[in-house]
């Protein structure tokens, strides 16, 4: 069976197709459509209809795929700028009329939550994921003691929109620190990912990370796009990711910054996986 995956998020919409087994499940393709919903609210404060009906077209387009691959199971979920839009619940039922699916707004501590569904989310002391998205960032850890999550409002888009507020920064901050030392970072989210390939390495040190980010803010978002074939809506905000990796680097008193291709999507489908199949499964 197939099975699939919706991420509304902040600067993107994402979906994911899994081949599943009983004791299984594999990714097989992922989908993204740059419909940055955080310009509408973190700077008019709620979604459109314009924008929406983008939303519907966007998952009508997925679903369309999904039918293709024959796939009648699947999940949607929306992230920060949902929460945060105040139209949220009508904005919600809007969508949900139009293509008649149940979608879920989910809280940032689900959503930190939602990787301990990462088959190496078992981090020890020494390690810590870091999702961070275009309105929030959400950290998880789990160790001897047992999983810890936290959510803060802090995102790329968030951030280059000046919507970003100094107590949260403050609050953030007083976390990381209560909590450090943290020798490595797992980023999650396409900026950590395209910052990491741009410099053909798969991990930095924190050392090296503060260095290359120095030189990427440099370039124009145009020159970041010719020389690295960052899209508009990746090269636009990447600076202010990478800002914030510095700051939690810096306060967690890490070594190294890698990342992960695992995402909320993959949480998701693992997440729908687990309820379909009750036996013991490999994930790949």
């Amino acid at each position: 069976m197939k099975i699939a995956s919706i991420d509304i998020g902040t600067n993107a919409i994402k979906s994911k197709i899994f081949k599943t087994t009983p004791t299984s499940i594999e990714f097989l393709e992922g989908m993204r459509s740059p419909i940055r919903l955080g310009s509408e609210v973190f700077s008019d404060g709620q979604l459109s209809k314009k924008k929406l009906k983008q939303v519907i077209e966007t998952i009508q387009q997925y679903e369309e795929i999904f039918k293709l691959n024959k796939i009648d199971r699947y999940e949607i979920v929306a992230t920060s700028a949902f929460r945060d839009t105040s139209n949220s619940e009508d904005a919600r039922r809007y969508i949900e009329t139009a293509i008649n699916h149940p979608l879920t707004v989910i809280s940032g501590l689900e959503e930190a939550q939602l990787i301990r569904f990462y088959p190496k989310s078992n981090t020890g002391k020494n390690k810590i994921f870091v999702d961070l998205g275009g309105g929030s960032t959400e950290f998880f850890l789990r160790n001897d003691e047992g999983i810890t999550i936290r959510s803060f409002q802090l995102g790329a888009v968030r951030n280059m929109l000046k919507k970003d507020q100094k107590a949260e920064w403050f609050r953030m901050g007083e976390w990381l620190k209560s909590i450090k030392p943290r020798k490595k970072i797992i980023g999650i989210g396409g900026n950590i990912r395209s910052f990491l390939q741009a410099n053909n390495t798969k991990e930095l040190t924190s050392k090296e990370f503060t260095k290359k980010a120095k030189e990427l803010s440099r370039l124009s978002t145009r020159e970041k796009i010719s020389k690295y074939k960052f899209s508009h809506d990746r090269a636009d905000v990447i600076d202010e990711a990478l800002r914030m990796f510095e700051f939690i680097s810096s306060n967690l008193e890490a070594k190294t910054i890698t990342s992960t291709k695992w995402g909320v999507s993959d949480s998701v489908a693992v997440k729908l996986f687990h309820e379909l199949y009750s036996s013991k499964i490999n994930i790949s």
